[in-house]
């Protein structure tokens, strides 16, 4: 078992890797570097080898493919990940490490956001929607985390074994930050610098389907985790709805005791009928969810007692 494994993930990076790798064997010279090709049809794999990394490959396209392979092989005390595209500078390696090593964090965010995150990067898009999915998964989990997108990052051996990656493309990390949450995972936040890449090299992240995908995620997850406070905000509308639609009804009924639309009382009934069963499946699930956490608990022991073992 490593003390340290440094993850960096890449995809026609041959403009910055070589660099990427230098600076993280000068900033955790006791860590093993591996970088992990995802079908790269430039240099990469080349000089990458040659600054002295370990090369594995990821042959199914995306980074939440590349993550999946990355967590599955290496067995480290502390993970650090880190991107390719020399994006994230690593004087703050050693904090990230520490927090994992000395003051038990499982997971260890890189906050760009609260530094030059908004100043370097060109793209005023990817601001707007870092901003909202920061904000959108803080309201729906009701949490702190200063970055959900950042790609720098220090894990545990615990988080890396118990995290199930679902995500095929970019939004990894969001998968990754709402698992931390849900589980109630010791997270903890470094602010580090952000400079955006060099000329040169270009980035794989689609804004618009990236985007979407990521919101997209939120979702789902959401519903999954939260299923009770999901379905409760669909039974809400749904009996809003319903009562919206049977009021004019109700009134019309009072001023001449008849009832004039049928089909529209039909409806609002079923629609009320579909509120109640929608509340009902929320607190159904959410037993589920609540009994789906003891497991991860007790599989968490399992987990610890491995990493002993190992040591």
């Amino acid at each position: 078992m490593d003390k340290i494994a440094v993850l960096i993930p890449c995809y026609n990076e041959e403009k910055t890797i070589a660099k990427v790798v230098a600076d993280a064997k000068a900033a955790l010279p006791e860590a093993v570097i591996y970088v992990y090709d995802n079908n790269s049809s430039d240099k990469t794999v080349e000089l990458a080898s040659a600054a002295g990394a370990v090369i594995r490959h990821e042959y199914m396209q995306g980074k939440g493919n590349v993550i999946r392979r990355m967590f599955r092989e290496i067995d480290a005390e502390c993970y650090i990940m880190v991107d390719g595209d020399d994006t994230y500078p690593m004087d703050n390696a050693r904090e990230l490490v520490t927090k994992v090593l000395e003051h038990n964090a499982d997971m260890v965010v890189g906050d760009r956001l609260s530094s030059t995150y908004f100043t370097e990067n060109k793209r005023p898009f990817h601001n707007f929607g870092n901003s909202i999915v920061r904000g959108s998964i803080n309201q729906l989990f009701k949490c702190r985390i200063k970055d959900i997108m950042t790609g720098y990052r220090a894990f545990s051996y615990q988080f890396v074994k118990t995290f199930p990656v679902m995500s095929k493309g970019f939004e990894i990390e969001t998968e990754m930050t709402i698992h931390a949450v849900f589980n109630n995972m010791q997270v903890e936040n470094v602010i580090i610098e952000y400079r955006d890449r060099p000329e040169g090299s270009v980035s794989k992240l689609n804004t618009y389907s990236d985007g979407f995908r990521v919101l997209n995620v939120i979702g789902r997850l959401f519903r999954v985790y939260k299923p009770l406070r999901f379905f409760s905000m669909v039974s809400v509308l749904l009996m809003l709805a319903a009562v919206g639609f049977f009021i004019p009804i109700l009134a019309e009924f009072f001023q001449t005791g008849l009832v004039l639309r049928f089909p529209t009382l039909f409806v609002c009934g079923f629609v009320a009928l579909a509120s109640i069963q929608s509340f009902f499946s929320g607190l159904i699930l959410e037993n589920i969810t609540q009994k789906e956490r003891k497991d991860f608990e007790m599989n968490l022991n399992h987990v610890h007692d491995d990493f002993i073992q190992k040591l």
